[in-house]
């Protein structure tokens, strides 16, 4: 939580934190620093308080995925061909899966840490909290942090992961429908094997925690900024960012273009398994990849939404307010200039009351050009080109790579 003494406010100790949850004297909002495993982790000297271990991380849970499994499939000889399964190392999906998709949700911890660390901090510089409002924000980090550090949610997390990730969504809808190096159809059922085993209850179930775990975090995300809307902010109608002040949160955004590009890989991954060993076409799959990238778009943007109905609200007064104003300074310079209000000698030239004037009506046109959500296009792009650009390689499997460069180049020249 901010500390009041150190940006200079005085605020009233917020009666529903204490004890260890008491955070006033720390200066970071983190998604990420708490939770059973961040702890673990830290025992095991695999992250620190600032996450800076990334790279060990990424290292230990890749491998501990991924190389039981490469050499299961060696000793059961399903490494490169058995009786027409799918191989081990032709099986696109699980590469890509632990050795891309895993390391960018470990990185991803580290962006959006950094990223928003000083979030809670910047609603304070801002003097966006109201005085009588701070003992609500402080509530509110602090209920963001209780449910970061909550044991039990993580513990759910895992009972879903076995109950529903592995046993119903794996085994029933994402699995490959085919003979592969993890299991052999029969009579109804799979038959794992000795690499499939480890497949099922070790590495995919700990890659869906990595990734359901992002999930919750980006709930408490929601759940923050929603508290915080229900406070009314002092938002200014004439502020330049076009959102009342509100305008450092359209970057927040970015923080999660590694969580999207994670996506993108999953699922180019999956697809080209179908592609190549189902003998599917990409196009089939065009309603798929658009209801996935506008999915995780509205994941991520969403929760900005909740600042909407306060924007239009001071949109509102804003025009009614800037309007008398300019109705009262209008009047009186068409009675001073045009209508020989003014003294006889005052020359116009030099005069500021023009560049009032004309100050007056920017100041207007700021206000009549609020944004309802701090939402830029460039972000929707931006985020929207890190979801899909993992899927541009499958467009090879259209077309010889020689052609699509043509018809590239064919485009730019």
């Amino acid at each position: 939580m901010i500390s009041s003494h150190s940006l200079g406010v005085k605020r009233p100790r917020p009666p529903s934190v204490s004890g260890d949850d008491t955070l006033q004297d720390q200066q970071d909002f983190s998604l990420v620093l708490g939770g059973p495993l961040y702890q673990l982790l830290r025992r095991a000297h695999l992250s620190d308080d600032a996450l800076l271990l990334a790279r060990q991380r990424i290292l230990f849970f890749s491998l501990l995925a991924w190389l039981p499994l490469l050499l299961l499939s060696a000793f059961e000889g399903t490494l490169l061909s058995k009786g027409g399964a799918v191989p081990f190392l032709m099986d696109i999906e699980v590469h890509l899966r632990f050795l891309v998709a895993v390391p960018l949700l470990i990185a991803a911890e580290l962006v959006v840490h950094q990223r928003l660390r000083g979030i809670a901090k910047s609603f304070l510089e801002r003097n966006l909290v109201p005085e009588s409002a701070m003992a609500q924000f402080d509530a509110a980090i602090g209920a963001a942090y209780r449910l970061r550090n909550s044991v039990f949610a993580e513990a759910l997390l895992v009972l879903f992961v076995y109950g529903v990730g592995v046993l119903v969504i794996w085994r029933h809808y994402t699995a490959l429908q085919a003979a592969t190096w993890y299991a052999t159809p029969a009579a109804g059922h799979s038959r794992l094997s000795l690499a499939g085993i480890w497949y099922g209850y070790v590495s995919l179930p700990l890659f869906q925690f990595l990734l359901i775990r992002w999930y919750f975090r980006l709930f408490i995300w929601m759940r923050f900024l929603w508290q915080v809307s229900r406070i009314r902010l002092s938002l200014i109608p004439t502020h330049p960012d076009r959102v009342g002040g509100l305008g450092f949160l359209a970057n927040t955004v970015y923080a999660f273009a590694l969580l999207l590009a994670a996506h993108g890989v999953m699922t180019a991954a999956n697809l080209a398994n179908r592609i190549f060993f189902l003998n599917a076409a990409l196009p089939e799959f065009k309603a798929e990849i658009g209801m996935m990238a506008v999915f995780l778009l509205a994941v991520v943007f969403g929760p900005l939404l909740v600042f909407a109905p306060q924007l239009a609200q001071a949109k509102r007064k804003g025009l009614s307010e800037y309007g008398t104003l300019a109705e009262r300074y209008v009047r009186e310079f068409d009675a001073k200039w045009l209508r020989g209000g003014g003294p006889a000698d005052e020359p116009l030239v030099g005069s500021g009351d023009i560049q009032s004037l004309a100050d007056l009506g920017n100041s207007y046109e700021v206000v009549r050009g609020m944004r309802l959500a701090p939402i830029t296009r460039d972000a929707i792009v931006q985020l929207a080109a890190a979801v899909l650009i993992p899927i541009v390689p499958l467009a090879l499997t259209m077309m010889p790579l020689e052609e699509l460069l043509k018809y590239l180049f064919g485009l730019l020249f």
